[in-house]
């Protein structure tokens, strides 16, 4: 393996990442993300900017029955993502198609789509200097209302998008979804610690969806001791599913 990258594990070992050693680096967010998935058997899920795979490579561990296409914008990490499924074993159930999506059409249509989209919008905070880490987390030409159109594009009638995106950006997104026409939207806070605000929220929303938008109590990651809760451990460990609600 080349000295550039690293060779990590999720779910407890069931699932082996390779990924930049500089630049961006899948932490507990994919895992998290995927967790939420519950699609119908034998269904087909889009990952919308997949990186490397961690999301998609979870998403297959726990569901056998599944497969994944993924886009992803940057050549070096869709080729990362392809060597992943075939480390995990999963190439014939992970395609992944290398484009961006402010110019991209899609001919499937997918049961469900997921999404990790960059966080932040251009001119806010300093951009990291590694150019792919900066891909990663600053919105370039496609900014979240391309994000939510695209995933749009690529559901049927109620079918669901789930993303996981800063807290702090919550109003964003929510008018990005509107404005692609989702509806019937659960926000799930992903809580630090007790007493403490939180960082990061799960959303889920269905395509032409009508039902009242949803608040659930959502998950606390780490006690007292600064380790992760049984609950976390559950998930980002053995692979146990997040109900949003």
């Amino acid at each position: 393996m080349s000295p550039e990258f690293t060779e990590d594990r999720l779910l407890g070992g069931r699932v082996i990442l390779r990924q930049p050693k500089v630049g961006y680096r899948a932490a507990i967010d994919p895992v998290l993300l995927a967790a939420c998935l519950d699609p119908k058997p034998g269904g087909h899920v889009l990952d919308i900017g997949c990186g490397a795979g961690a999301a998609a490579l979870c998403l297959l561990a726990r569901r056998p029955d599944l497969s994944v296409t993924g886009i992803e914008i940057q050549p070096e990490l869709a080729d990362l993502a392809r060597q992943n499924a075939a480390l995990n074993g999963v190439a014939e159930r992970f395609h992944v198609v290398e484009g961006d999506i402010a110019n991209l059409q899609l001919d499937a249509r997918f049961d469900m789509a997921m999404s990790n989209p960059p966080f932040l919008p251009p001119g806010r905070g300093n951009a990291p200097p590694d150019a792919s880490k900066a891909l990663a987390h600053v919105e370039g030409e496609a900014d979240l209302p391309v994000w939510t159109a695209f995933a749009a594009n690529c559901l049927p009638h109620r079918g669901q998008l789930t993303l996981i995106h800063r807290a702090d950006r919550l109003g964003d997104l929510l008018a990005a979804l509107e404005s692609a026409r989702f509806g019937s939207v659960v926000i799930f806070p992903l809580w630090p610690r007790t007493e403490t605000a939180a960082k990061r929220v799960l959303v889920r929303a269905a395509k032409g969806g009508k039902a009242p938008l949803t608040l659930s109590p959502g998950l606390l990651l780490h006690g007292a001791d600064g380790g992760f809760t049984a609950n976390a451990e559950a998930i980002l460990r053995n692979a146990g599913m997040l109900s949003l609600g």
